[in-house]
């Protein structure tokens, strides 16, 4: 039996009857809905659900969008993505503007059902270890993003994604901006790989600790990398501070929560006169320095993102599943903080 989570009509965010496209809320709340719609496709897909009896379709319809593809896995052929088109009927209300998408490109999370538990968990696994980018599964997803951004010019594509399909989303975003195409990004609950440090409650403690971090992974920069690739380093970090994905964290939500701390700090650090430190330590990871060390080629972390504007769910939530779920974004009651955090 269908959970009462994944029926639009009991759960979706009915009160959006027009989309205002300029108003964020109205932006966060239809990405939140297309995510959830490919969490449902593939629910849909498990339990059998066609025609009539599929979930998935209202959340989408609802917002005049339509399914262009699927992604799906080569490995389970579970469903992990979608790619939406915004096709506006033609009546003032509904028609498109320039903050509206062409294309929205969204990620599921992980399902923790039979079908799909297996490798999605792999994923997770893959994630842990920094290596989303060498998954078939993210191969397929780039691919994706480039065959649109080909098509499309890059006009008005979106990327969205919940935890890790906001990673999926993050990275293929990175590298396009690597390439100087930079896609509009809305990331719900981004894994934040690294030890929970925001959870710790005193805060003489928990800014002892990131100091000492930050001195540590800034000393070991100097003395592991030269010069010239200190400098390559820079420069693409720099070159990536352009783009700026939006992420949508819970503080109560460990898997995220670590954005808040870790942009906070870095503002702390250039307050202190420390930002040469702190410019250096947050291009680099301990563990990436050790592979250097070793003659080892390692991929930046994927948490390690110069610019981005921060939104905070500071309602309270009961648990962690509540704190983590997709659910909590389109809610018409929320209490948001938003801060733009660009680096310089």
């Amino acid at each position: 039996m269908a959970s009462e989570r994944e029926n639009f009509n009991l759960s979706g965010p009915l009160h959006l009857t027009t989309v205002d496209w300029k108003n964020t809320h109205h932006q966060r709340s239809v990405a939140a809905s297309l995510v959830q719609g490919v969490y449902i496709l593939e629910r849909d897909r498990q339990e059998k659900r066609q025609g009539s009896q599929a979930l998935a379709p209202p959340w989408w319809e609802f917002f005049q969008f339509q399914i262009v593809r699927q992604l799906v896995d080569d490995a389970d052929s579970c469903i992990f993505g979608a790619i939406y088109e915004f096709t506006p009927q033609a009546s003032p209300s509904a028609l498109s503007t320039n903050e509206s998408p062409h294309y929205v490109i969204a990620f599921r999370g992980t399902i923790r059902k039979p079908h799909s538990v297996s490798q999605d968990l792999k994923l997770d696994l893959q994630l842990l270890q920094n290596g989303l980018h060498r998954t078939s599964r993210f191969e397929i997803a780039m691919q994706a993003v480039r065959n649109m951004v080909a098509a499309t010019q890059g006009n008005n594509i979106w990327l969205a994604g919940h935890s890790l399909g906001s990673a999926m989303a993050m990275l293929a975003g990175k590298n396009m901006a690597k390439m100087g195409i930079f896609l509009e990004a809305v990331l719900f609950n981004p894994p934040y790989v690294s030890a929970p440090i925001e959870r710790i409650k005193d805060k003489k403690v928990k800014q002892g600790i990131r100091i000492a971090s930050s001195l540590i992974t800034a000393g070991l920069a100097v003395a592991v990398k030269g010069a010239h690739q200190r400098n390559r380093f820079e420069d693409e970090f720099v070159a990536l501070s352009t783009w700026v994905p939006s992420l949508f964290v819970n503080p109560a939500d460990h898997i995220c929560s670590e954005y808040i701390g870790y942009f906070k700090h870095r503002k702390k650090m250039k307050d202190i006169g420390a930002g040469g430190i702190e410019r250096l330590a947050t291009q680099n990871s301990i563990h990436g320095l050790f592979m250097t060390a070793m003659g080892k080629e390692s991929e930046p972390p994927l948490h390690l993102i110069p610019s981005a504007v921060l939104t905070i769910n500071s309602i309270p939530s009961p648990d962690f599943k509540r704190a983590h779920g997709i659910h909590q974004w389109w809610g018409p009651e929320l209490y948001l903080k938003s801060k733009l955090y660009k680096y310089s």
